[in-house]
């Protein structure tokens, strides 16, 4: 791969796509980068803890669907006027899974990213945004791009839901099931990552590994470190995938 050095960081030489990956948390966002064998910091993008490494820059953009989108937006917007514009965003982190679908440790690759808390509570039951006319709440992943990825990690595809309040419940969690039933994991930035992926015109992923059960709130039952271990393994796995994936041939 040719390499080109700029605007403080690391750009892939043209005909290359660049990919922009948008964790949570800083603890999230190294585990992904040690994938790509180091990184250093992004000068520009401090204040959102940008890394870089060759064509790929991994970002913290902050917990909750709200301010993953702002810091996603901006770190868009910026590249995008250094004219150096992103062809990818992964969201990815650690999450919660649907049991006995997504187990502890286990990768997840969305076939759609929804925003499951997104609408209005009504004596029939939750209506979505959509149901009431006033956006969406899902976005769709590239296909050929979605397999290639679940393929080279040994992931499973399902619905990752973002919500805006963890669950913390049985009864919570058998809801959101009935009302997605293809659901595998639950986390807080997905649906945020894509909308302003949206607003650019530019294709999103998303890509969890879970730490956790869906369900009643059980810190003995946590398995973060393995989590971290498990994003880190698959990212590791995917590079090849998303360093030769040109969204402009599909």
């Amino acid at each position: 791969m040719e390499l080109q050095a700029g605007e403080g960081r690391v750009i892939a030489a043209a005909g290359l796509g660049r990919v922009l990956v948008a964790t949570a948390v800083p603890v999230e966002r190294d585990a992904v980068a040690k994938a790509f064998g180091g990184f250093s910091p992004g000068s520009d993008d401090e204040s959102l803890g940008a890394t870089a490494h060759g064509w790929t820059d991994v970002i913290a953009v902050g917990v909750g669907p709200a301010l993953a989108a702002a810091s996603t937006a901006s770190a868009l917007t910026a590249a995008a006027l250094r004219g150096t514009p992103y062809d990818l965003v992964v969201s990815a982190g650690i999450g919660g899974g649907f049991q006995p679908e997504a187990p502890v440790g286990a990768l997840v690759v969305a076939d759609e990213i929804v925003a499951a808390d997104l609408g209005a509570e009504t004596p029939d039951g939750f209506v979505s945004v959509t149901e009431l006319g006033f956006g969406t709440v899902r976005h769709q992943p590239p296909e050929d791009l979605l397999r290639r990825v679940a393929d080279a990690a040994g992931a499973r595809t399902g619905a990752v839901l973002t919500v805006s309040t963890v669950t913390g419940t049985a009864a919570r969690a058998t809801a959101l099931r009935e009302r997605h039933p293809t659901a595998l994991a639950e986390a807080m930035e997905g649906f945020g990552v894509a909308e302003a992926a949206g607003a650019h015109g530019v294709p999103v992923l998303e890509i969890r590994a879970v730490s956790n059960p869906v369900g009643p709130r059980d810190r003995a039952a946590w398995r973060i470190g393995d989590a971290l271990a498990a994003l880190t393994e698959g990212f590791g796995k995917l590079v090849p995938v998303l360093e030769s994936w040109n969204r402009h041939d599909q």
